[in-house]
């Protein structure tokens, strides 16, 4: 994982650096963990190191990560591995998954959100796999300085959801506002909690995914009120310890285009159906990271995938990744063709 000879930049120093919008050779190819989780089938079975049980376990968590990155050509390490370590820390009960199938949500817990029960703050680092990933946070931070470590946490608004049952959840938004706020606000404060717990731990970069708060459901004044609000909080929390956050939302972004250029991270991250050039050619302040589609990574083909990474880098796409969650028996050859037609640029 040593730097190449043609690199100007180490992988922790472009990602810094396009993240404090400065110059750059190249924009970085990540896959920020969470998610967007990188650890496929042939990863694991190339490196030895399997889900679920690197789920459990801070070294094998690290390992597996360490195998990502050899493999896949991404350039960090993205951590945890999954979407449901905060909502089961928060009460929600986890299937854990297989090799070939992530951790899921089994059930929420709470009929309404005015039913849910609040634990004391710190519940997600006390639970015994927040625990496990800030250890592999740790470790791979020590052992690998010149990689990027991003510590993901699932957004607000998503891991409330899976707290309280969907549709009671969605319709007390509209209906019981005092409810969704105190139970928002109690969601959001345990995030802040970790996320400056996997920032002390090692995290370099912090990044939020919210697939949940879709302007598609939420529509644009739910989206201010509720997404746009208690994300916010967690990235200027973030802020304040001094590291930078990337925010990833998903589907279609247009009923609440006016309020993303609100989110104060310093990376916004979409789905492959945006037009990524467009966000860049409304508002020219926004670092803009993605987007290319996981069908084409799943079942194109390499050729067609490396003329698709070309397309981001000629519309100058910031930060190029995954538009979303990769599925877990997506080709290697597919993902290395993403990475190496990225590091094969140089911006001119």
């Amino acid at each position: 994982m040593a730097r190449s000879r043609a690199d100007v930049f180490s992988q922790a120093e472009r990602l810094e650096r396009t993240l404090r919008r400065e110059g750059t050779d190249r924009p970085p190819v990540i896959c920020p963990g969470g998610m967007m989780n990188a650890a496929i089938i042939e990863v694991m079975e190339k490196g030895g190191h399997t889900l679920p049980e690197a789920h459990h376990s801070g070294g094998l968590m690290a390992a597996l990560a360490e195998d990502v990155a050899l493999y896949t050509g991404f350039e960090n390490f993205g951590l945890p591995f999954c979407m449901t370590v905060e909502p089961e820390a928060l009460g929600a009960p986890v299937d854990y998954g297989s090799l070939t199938c992530e951790p899921k949500i089994e059930r929420e817990n709470f009929a309404r959100a005015g039913e849910a029960l609040f634990l004391e703050k710190g519940a997600i680092a006390r639970s015994g796999r927040g625990g496990e990933a800030l250890a592999a946070i740790s470790i791979l931070a020590r052992k690998h300085p010149d990689i990027p470590v991003i510590g993901s946490i699932t957004g607000p608004v998503s891991t409330a959801a899976s707290l309280v049952q969907q549709a009671a959840f969605f319709g007390d938004l509209y209906r019981d506002r005092e409810a969704s706020h105190r139970l928002l606000s109690y969601v959001t404060d345990q995030l802040v909690d970790w996320a400056l717990l996997l920032a002390e731990s090692g995290a370099s970069v912090i990044s939020i995914a919210d697939p949940t708060a879709t302007g598609e459901i939420l529509g644009p004044r739910l989206f201010q009120e509720y997404a746009l609000a208690y994300i916010n909080m967690i990235v200027d929390a973030v802020h304040g310890a001094g590291k930078p956050v990337i925010v990833h939302i998903c589907g279609d972004v247009k009923p609440v285009k006016k309020h993303l250029f609100n989110l104060r991270g310093d990376a916004l991250s979409v789905d492959a159906m945006v037009n990524l050039a467009d966000i860049k050619n409304e508002n020219g302040d926004v670092t803009t990271m993605g987007n290319l589609s996981t069908y084409l990574l799943e079942s194109g083909s390499p050729e067609k995938i490396s003329r698709a990474a070309r397309t981001l880098l000629e519309r100058k796409i910031d930060i190029i990744a995954p538009a979303c969650g990769l599925s877990t028996s997506s080709p290697l050859e597919n993902i290395q063709s993403f990475t190496a037609a990225v590091k094969d640029a140089r911006l001119g």
